[in-house]
């Protein structure tokens, strides 16, 4: 587990970021360092949904002074599969189906079905197997099509959805025990004191009203859930002061840029002209975002929802260029062991959207919503 660096309290960390080739290099002085658990792996799995609102949940759960805990990824991924099995053949098979989700949508389980610790469903045969989801999702997607083409639900097709989730990532206990206590994934919420009301969507598009509430609509939102839409500089502003008073952010973004890079730990919005083999080894010029950029490359598909991380802080470069810190899923094989600096001008550009606890937004931003 990390801990709290607020500015006064500075944590430098000066990296060489291509090993090959040793000058120049970026270095990052961590400027808000929430505390967070450590980094897990989704492996392979479209299950970033579940592992970075958990992570987000996790440090919820530290933040609010209840100690570090270890949540289940897993129990959101049986609870929800089912809600998506009857979305989609009560829509004819016209609807999402597959792994994807999104963050609210963990937060729809933690209000409907409670929430679980790892230790009693890790949705694996033991410690030494990796998630590897490819089977299951392919044997759930063709029971469903099935279903449809053959007549709709007439049959108990969601008790077959259950024991197909069942036989790949295991029963959900009706009760466990953790820590001494017996409880059921309900009682362990309330005792954790987690509050799924408490938890806001925030997106930025001119599509629709700045302060009033739409339906997002990208392809993983398969259960309709509403955002928040503010003006880009709310957006920011609304991260900023979430992270400033200690509440961390859940974030939907685009990954797909080649200026964002796992191996090197950064994400970066370059001018035109800078080739990618040197994206690297130099501290490069940034675009200036604008809400017009952000709609333009949301129209054009060239920003779509690819993965969900948690925004655990942030930083600046020597050039004093904010940054933020994002924990990914992808394992802590980087050279900040797991963690990513994205520049402010990406997460402008490339944020699909935001969850976060709503006493962590400004109060300037909540007087205007409608």
């Amino acid at each position: 587990m990390k801990n709290i660096f607020l500015s006064a309290l500075f944590c430098v960390a000066i990296v060489t970021v291509n090993a090959q080739d040793e000058k120049p290099v970026y270095e990052f002085e961590n400027l808000v360092d929430l505390s967070h658990t450590d980094t897990k792996n989704q492996c392979q799995t479209g299950t970033c949904w579940s592992f970075a609102t958990i992570s987000f949940l996790e440090s919820e759960l530290i933040r609010m002074g209840k100690g570090e805990h270890n949540l289940s990824e897993m129990f959101n991924v049986r609870m929800t599969y089912p809600k998506k099995a009857e979305k989609y053949v009560r829509m004819h098979g016209k609807h999402q189906f597959g792994p994807g989700s999104l963050c609210h949508d963990v937060i729809n389980v933690l209000r409907e079905d409670g929430c679980i610790p790892e230790s009693a469903y890790s949705g694996r045969e033991n410690d030494d197997v990796d998630h590897n989801h490819g089977q299951m999702d392919a044997v759930l997607e063709a029971a469903v099509e099935a279903v449809v083409k053959t007549g709709g639900g007439k049959y108990d097709y969601l008790g077959a959805v259950d024991g197909i989730l069942d036989a790949y990532i295991g029963e959900v206990p009706e009760k466990f025990e953790y820590q001494g206590k017996e409880y059921t994934p309900e009682s362990f919420r309330d005792d954790m004191g987690l509050d799924a009301e408490d938890y806001m969507n925030f997106t930025s598009y001119t599509h629709h009203p700045f302060y009033e509430d739409f339906v997002l609509e990208i392809p993983d939102n398969f259960s309709q859930g509403e955002f928040m839409n503010v003006p880009l500089n709310d957006m920011i502003s609304v991260i900023d002061n979430a992270l400033d008073n200690g509440f961390s952010v859940a974030w939907d973004a685009d990954v797909s840029e080649r200026s964002f890079s796992f191996k090197n730990g950064m994400a970066v919005i370059p001018v035109k002209g800078i080739d990618k083999a040197d994206m690297w080894k130099k501290v490069v010029e940034e675009k200036e975002v604008t809400q017009e950029m952000r709609q333009e490359t949301f129209d054009n598909f060239s920003t779509t929802d690819d993965h969900l991380m948690h925004l655990i802080g942030r930083a600046t470069d020597q050039n004093g260029t904010i940054y933020y810190m994002i924990k990914n899923s992808w394992g802590d094989d980087n050279p900040y062991g797991g963690i990513q600096y994205i520049s402010q001008e990406y997460v402008k550009l490339k944020t699909v959207g935001i969850l976060l606890h709503k006493d962590g937004v400004p109060k300037a931003v909540k007087k205007s919503f409608k």
